[in-house]
Formats: structure tokens, sequence, C-alpha cells
């Protein structure tokens, strides 16, 4: 299901009074979406070929300060510009925001026109074009979970995120009864999204009181990308609609269940599942098996793109459904990396380990390094792990803490080969940072613990 809008379209829609405003985006490092809100007909004479942004915007951290030491952008260099070049077949309407449609936009150089390297599109983009070359497309689906709450997000800051009211006051896990009290926003997310030319499947209630989860179909690695990046900005606006807020960090508390952003993954050639051999055990072929032995083998060099934030390794806890162990088992959800669909011509790649506040373009592009590395090198895959994998002996871990996956992607020889130096430098630092801020930061935890115990 492709993106409703060609420029064809959108001129009959604008000269109708249909759409007045055009959102020109690109993707930040956080995966957010960043740009300009355009007057439709001035899209139309001259920003449907590009416009241009501040090159801070691939260089600042979740608070967007103008992070120091970054050799792609800084005050040295006088913050210059970026070329946002529209993408005109994401071109779309948001019919939750009335008369405005949305473009995701490439990131390129302002003097040399190439595509900066590392923009999180323009990495996943090189990735799949190596696929293309191997003679593959790659196929992709996110699924995501998040948590609703009964106040704005207005209130919630204005508070000190304090006293949040779950909209659900219990485990409501595929419950329709349990999730009746959320149908009005979950609706609204489901047709709103469907009306901008994203075909979700479903939404459900997920593992923990006021957690739901929301999927849209299979497609090839960018659209997938872009979906997901635009299904986080419809649910956050859309809850904006009715006075709710939602949260896509991998835990917003130690008591309940993290939000995962599981990918699901195969390769197909001429039009046709490569990843599904019947006569191979599982139905798994010798490259679905190169590709997950690629991953398996590269699991901690991809960590820190699967999982970005301080807070993103206190979801991998034993017993929540997020894992702990980067192995692979079939339809087993206690391992990093679960075969699903075994048996049949749907046989894919579902990692478990990123959590719903990885950017997606960066977690799809290190997925699929990973994979096409496995197939060039013909790794072969070690044997499956099954049964409670949370208690599984000595087997290849997930990075317990960002300190470990920053020092991994730094020293990591398959990602500098496959993204290059300046790439892998410009997000280690990006991690640094992350680690710095947090580590000077005395949290409520220490106050509680220490106040007057020390």
């Amino acid at each position: 299901m492709p993106a409703n809008l060609t420029l064809e379209s959108l001129k009959a829609a604008v000269a109708a009074g249909e759409i007045d405003t055009v959102a020109a985006c690109i993707v930040d490092m956080q995966g957010r979406l960043m740009g300009k809100r355009f007057v439709a007909q001035h899209f139309l004479d001259s920003a449907w070929e590009e416009t241009h942004c501040c090159n801070y915007l691939l260089a600042t951290d979740m608070e967007m300060i103008t992070v120091p030491g970054y050799k792609a952008s800084s005050w040295k260099a006088g913050y210059g510009d970026y070329i946002m070049r529209p993408d005109l077949s994401t071109l779309r309407r948001l019919p939750w925001v009335p008369g405005t449609a949305l473009v995701m936009c490439d990131v390129l150089d302002h003097h040399t026109h190439d595509l900066v390297p590392h923009a999180p599109r323009t990495m996943l983009q090189r990735q799949i074009e190596r696929a293309k070359a191997m003679g593959f497309d790659a196929m992709m689906a996110t699924e995501l979970e998040f948590f609703l709450f009964e106040e704005s997000y207005a209130h919630l800051f204005d508070t000190g995120y304090r006293q949040m009211t779950a909209v659900a006051r219990h485990n409501v896990d595929y419950s329709i009864f349990g999730t009746s009290r959320d149908e009005p926003v979950m609706r609204d997310i489901r047709n709103g999204l469907w009306g901008a030319g994203i075909p979700i499947e479903c939404s459900k209630g997920e593992a923990d009181a006021g957690q739901e989860e929301v999927n849209a179909k299979y497609s090839d690695a960018m659209d997938t990308a872009d979906m997901h990046s635009i299904i986080k900005l419809g649910v956050k606006q859309i809850a904006a609609k009715h006075g709710v807020s939602a949260t896509f960090m991998a835990k917003y508390d130690h008591r309940r269940a993290g939000s995962s952003s599981h990918v699901h993954q195969s390769l197909w050639s001429n039009g046709a599942p490569a990843f599904f051999d019947p006569d191979k055990p599982h139905g798994m072929s010798d490259l679905m098996c190169h590709f997950l032995a690629g991953q398996l083998a590269h699991a901690s060099d991809i960590a820190f793109f699967l999982a970005p934030n301080v807070n993103s390794y206190k979801r991998f806890v034993v017993g929540m459904f997020a894992p702990t162990k980067a192995v692979w088992s079939c339809d087993n959800r206690t391992a990093g990396f679960r075969v699903c669909g075994e048996g049949t011509k749907a046989v894919r790649v579902e990692c478990r380990i990123g959590g719903a506040d990885l950017n997606p373009y960066l977690a799809c592009a290190a997925l699929l390094a990973a994979g096409l590395d496995g197939i060039e090198k013909k790794m072969e895959l070690e044997p499956e792990t099954a049964g409670d994998i949370y208690q599984a002996g000595e087997v290849r871990e997930v990075p317990k803490t960002l300190v470990a996956a920053a020092e991994t992607l730094r020293t990591s020889a398959f990602l500098r080969t496959s993204f290059g130096d300046d790439v892998i430098d410009h997000y280690h630092h990006a991690a640094q940072w992350e680690l710095a801020e947090y580590f000077r930061v005395v949290t409520d935890w220490e106050v509680a613990r220490g106040f007057d115990r020390a």
C-alpha cells in the first residue's frame, strides 16, 4: 500500500482547497521527524525539488543540545546547511491533521549534493543497495509497543512526570473487553494511519497495564522504516488530540514491562522468498541460515543501533519477554532472534532485541548489514537453543549496558567496513555524550537510597 499522493494529485488537492500545508521531514539520529511546514502552494512552486535545514539536526541529543565534538557539524564550522530533497514516493495525506500532507526527505551535503553518509535514511539506503547488488530485495516489518496515559503531555511535563495514570488498571493483553476503554484512541490511530497510506493490520493490548501494540504490513525495508517513523508521529499526535499521552520509552518504570520494536526480516529474489526451502530443516534455506548466522555473529556489534539509550538496557530483564541472550530459536519468545513461520513461505527472522526507542533506519540498516555479511562469508549457523533461554548457560548475551554497547560499536571492524569510519565515529560520539549526560545527573533512586542512610 503506497503513500497516497503524487505530485499531480497534490496539485489537484491544493487547487480544490483540500490541502494547504505540506510537512517536509528528515529523520534525526534519535529517529524523530524534523523539518518544516510549507504553505502547500510554495511547496508546489519550488520546495518539492529541495529545501534546506541546519546541519546540527544530525548532531544533537534528545534535548536538542548542540553537542560539541562532532566532525560533521560544529560551532567551528559554523553549523551550515544541509539540503532536504523530498522523496516524492513518500508523499501522503495526514488525515488526523486538517489540510496537511507529509513527505520524507533525503539529506544531502549543501556543497557536493552527495547524500550525507551518517544520515539514517542514507545508511539504510546503502545497505538496501548492497542487497540489490547481490540480487535481493530486503523485506521488513516492525512491531511497535507503547504505553498510553490519561494525562496530557503538557500536564506530565509540568508535574515532572509524577503520578502517571495508565489508561488500563491491569494487564489487558489481547483482551477485547479490557481494551474497550482505550478503543476511542486506538481506533483513531488505526484509521488515521490507514488513511495516511500506512497498511495497519491490527492493534492489541500488550503485556502490561496501559500498554498497546500496533502493527503495519510487511514491506520493503525503506518503506518499513518510513512507516515506523510516521506511526510514532501519528500515535503521539492522535493521542494528544484525545487529551492523553503516549510514550515509546524502552522502560518507563522498572516495575512494568518494557516496550519493544521487534523487527521481522527476509530477503526476496525475483519476486519469491529466498529464505524458504521446503527440503531444509524448518524450511530455512541455506541463504537464510547464512543471514541469521551473520546477525548472531555481529549481535554485540549492532546492539547500539537496537538499544541506543541508557534507558534501553533497563528493558533486558529475565521473565518480562525482552531477551537477555542473543541466540536463535524457533517460535520461542525468550530468544533474541526468533524464527517465525517455520516450514512455510513466510519463514523469517524476528529480532526481538530492539526497544520502541530505536531509530528504525539505523536498526534495519545494522541488521541488514550483519545478515549480508553472513551471506557473503557463508557463515555457518550455530545449533538452535531451545527451552527457557533466560536460564541458558554459557551462551551469547545481549550487552547489559550502553557502556558495553558503545565500546563494541567503537571497536567493530565489521561496522567500520559496512558504514565507514566517519559514520561509526559519529554515532560512537553520540553514545559517549548520552553516557556523560547520564553519569553527571543525580537520580531519584540515589536520593531515596542514600539521603538518610549514607
